[in-house]
């Protein structure tokens, strides 16, 4: 596949929904934001390098920021401006290994939830959340040649990077009784990433040069610690904080408010009292030309009125509509957000990752082959 692993991420979260039933309902959700110098701070809000968030814990979404922004998206486009938004308000600055060096760990949150019905029509609602984190690299003073500022961002991340390992080898240590995920904020972020319901990897930039052997030596052996993290996640059913759930409520709300608008009973109510009203107030007029002017005036008034009952709550059920689009044009519908080029396109990648994964799954079986039979040749094509 071209493209690097978040483009693909992308392109893999809107080609499962393209290609699932049409009866699927989606929400997809998109968060951007880093730890500076153990602040954090929200990278799509209007002043990013200003403000300063908090993190609170509750029973049903866990620990999370309070006040962040999360942006609905509906296509990898979509997603794509969020992220390349976020990454213009990152924390970056210049030492003597790199001029665009990053001065804080970043997380951007995707959440996917997704409604789906049983052959008994009910309803249940599954939610996914994925971290893609950048990690800032640790660092060594007598390499970088940081000072002030500069040596301050490096010494906070240091930290962070400490605590983080401590959590990843209490989490590997299978006799540990407590976990300090309390010791940094960016443990306490990534609680749910690291012990939780949740699947671990992690990626090691190393280099080959000799000077950072080193580093590239520790680095590998924390990627190691990591490796070995063992989580056994089952699937969101139905949690309580779904933000689809709410959306699906306010739906269905409109939907009955238009209903009972909309209703013949109403319509007939509405018609029978413009009539009566018509039918009372002209006659008078006409039959009685010596009635007193207040009398005819109160009539007139009657009659406006009613005209403008009429009018409010016809602009009150154009109004309903318009807010139950809107609602209803922020959720995807499985199998619609893609043309049947976009389709072909997904099926395709989709086969090709099936092809690759049998491949790989055939190529202990060759080795085992060879050693069983040495006299035997086996042979693959790669295209």
């Amino acid at each position: 596949m071209e493209g690097s692993i978040i483009p693909n991420t992308f392109e893999h979260i809107f080609d499962h929904i393209a290609l699932n039933s049409a009866n699927d309902r989606y929400l997809v959700h998109a968060s951007y934001f880093e730890i500076y110098n153990e602040e954090i701070r929200d990278l799509l809000a209007a002043k990013a390098q200003q403000n300063s968030l908090e993190l609170r814990e509750s029973a049903d979404a866990g620990v999370y920021v309070q006040g962040l922004t999360s942006t609905l998206v509906k296509s990898v486009s979509e997603i794509d401006n969020v992220l390349q938004r976020g990454k213009k308000n990152r924390s970056v600055g210049s030492t003597l290994m790199n001029s665009q060096s990053s001065r804080s760990h970043s997380i951007f949150s995707i959440v996917v939830e997704c409604c789906t019905t049983d052959e008994n029509n009910n309803e249940h609602i599954h939610v996914g959340k994925l971290n893609l984190v950048d990690l800032a690299g640790s660092e060594r003073q007598s390499k970088t040649g940081a000072t002030g500022e500069r040596l301050k961002e490096a010494t906070k991340i240091n930290l962070s990077l400490s605590a983080l390992g401590n959590v990843i080898s209490a989490l590997v240590d299978g006799k540990a009784h407590h976990i300090p995920y309390r010791d940094s904020k960016l443990t306490r972020i990534l609680q749910d990433s690291l012990g939780g319901n949740t699947k671990t990897v992690m990626l090691a930039n190393a280099g080959p040069a000799d000077c950072n052997n080193d580093e590239s030596l520790s680095t590998l052996r924390y990627a190691n610690r990591a490796k070995n993290i063992k989580n056994r996640p089952v699937i969101n059913e139905d949690p309580k904080d779904a933000l689809l759930r709410g959306y699906q409520e306010e739906i269905a709300r409109l939907k009955e408010r238009l209903a009972r608008m909309s209703s013949p009973e109403a319509e007939q109510r509405s018609t029978d009292v413009a009539n009566s009203a018509a039918e009372v107030s002209l006659p008078k007029i006409k039959e009685e030309p010596s009635n007193r002017h207040d009398e005819r005036a109160s009539l007139q008034k009657k009659l406006e009125e009613e005209q403008k009952a009429r009018m409010e709550t016809e602009r009150e059920r154009r109004e309903l509509q318009q807010h139950l689009v809107e609602m209803e044009a922020k959720l995807i519908v499985g199998g619609e957000i893609a043309s049947n080029a976009t389709k072909q396109e997904a099926a395709l990648r989709k086969a090709n990752q099936e092809l690759i994964a049998k491949r790989e799954s055939e190529l202990p079986f060759s080795h085992r082959l060879l050693t069983l039979h040495p006299s035997c040749t086996v042979c693959t094509s790669v295209r």
